[in-house]
């Protein structure tokens, strides 16, 4: 097929460094609604296999008429800032260089406000003092995921962080000249001749990059005169 096509097969999350939002929006739904249908293709309930109806909405149990339905998983990703500068990190199994920002799973039972706050702490050590909704977006990684992407702000005096070594690979604070440089580049990148990558951002159609530019505009209005 791709000598056919003259093209070849990629992973989607390489891919979304080159699609359009109309393009990426159906590839990810799919990705994750077909995953769903791997991992849903016995009932829980009574251990026989379920049956998908045509347009693939849904999956049903023919001995109990249990109906399954396609789930995300709610993700919070927060941008935490100390006024003038930004935290971002970065996990080893992302691309040399590039930092984002922090993000993980809603536990039963909590609001989003409570997730922010429990996994700003246990990431990076810091307390959030006050945050802010900023958007929501479907994510196809790892298996279907509802990012819900907000703002946090730190007191200014507390801005020590205690990097959690077993959930991120490291992390740091950012000024907004840096983090503006960052979002003009595109990645990913090859190692430098000094063997370090350069410092860039994920993909424009990740809510995670649109997050980061809101705070820099928002920086660049706030330094303007009245």
């Amino acid at each position: 097929m791709e000598t056919e096509l003259k093209g070849s097969f990629i992973e989607l999350r390489k891919a979304l460094f080159q699609l359009n939002a109309r393009d990426a929006s159906l590839l990810s739904t799919a990705q994750a609604l077909l995953r769903w249908h791997d991992a849903h293709q016995f009932c829980s309930r009574s251990g026989q296999p379920t049956k998908k109806n045509v347009a693939g909405s849904k999956r049903v149990c023919p001995s109990n008429n249990i109906i399954y339905y396609p789930q995300m998983a709610p993700v919070v990703i927060t941008l935490v800032s100390d006024g003038t500068r930004c935290l971002l990190a970065r996990q080893s199994s992302f691309p040399k260089g590039m930092y984002s920002a922090l993000a993980g799973f809603c536990d039963i039972g909590e609001s989003v406000e409570e997730t922010i706050r429990r996994e700003v702490a246990e990431e990076v050590g810091l307390e959030v003092e006050s945050l802010q909704y900023y958007a929501s977006q479907h994510w196809p990684f790892p298996s279907g995921s509802l990012m819900i992407a907000c703002h946090a702000t730190v007191k200014p005096g507390q801005t020590e962080i205690q990097v959690n070594l077993r959930e991120l690979e490291t992390a740091a604070w950012f000024s907004h000249d840096d983090v503006a440089t960052a979002l003009k580049r595109k990645g990913p990148y090859t190692q430098q001749q000094n063997g370090t990558f350069p410092f860039w951002l994920p993909p424009k159609l990740a809510i995670s990059h649109q997050l980061i530019k809101e705070w820099v505009e928002k920086q660049i209005c706030s330094s303007l005169p009245a």
